[in-house]
């Protein structure tokens, strides 16, 4: 078992990690009933592909003794109707260190191999940019 799921009432759950213990809460949005005082479940998909994607460079980074500590990632995630889904993803990453074309290649490459990347149904547009110091 990954995690349990449990409803807390008002659109409202908490999600428990089984092997860490550690808590995500998620509130339904402000546009489909809900208080949105917490990342939607839809939020939170958006939001893996841009920490997955940053953790594969880190991976990679590591590899090459490049440390990318203090590298942020900005998402927007855009909601369609009929069904309602989520349409698209964008992601800018800002990369809090200089890095040569080669290695910016390397990485970028990297990032678009993540499990979330490749998990997302092709139809949803994924945006990502990358700007690097």
């Amino acid at each position: 078992m990954t995690s349990k799921v449990t409803y807390l009432g008002e659109l409202r759950t908490s999600s428990v990690h089984i092997q860490s213990g550690s808590e995500i809460v998620t509130d339904a949005p402000t546009d489909n009933n809900g208080k949105g005082e917490a990342f939607s479940p839809t939020d939170i998909v958006a939001n893996g592909l841009a920490s997955c994607m940053m953790t594969v460079m880190g991976i990679k980074a590591r590899d090459l003794d490049i440390d990318l500590t203090q590298s942020t990632a900005e998402v927007t995630k855009v909601m369609g109707t009929e069904p309602r889904r989520i349409t698209e993803i964008h992601v800018k990453f800002d990369m809090a260190v200089a890095a040569d074309q080669r290695t910016k290649l390397i990485l970028e490459r990297t990032a678009m191999t993540c499990p979330v990347h490749y998990s997302l149904h092709p139809e949803i547009k994924k945006n990502i940019t990358f700007n690097w110091k």
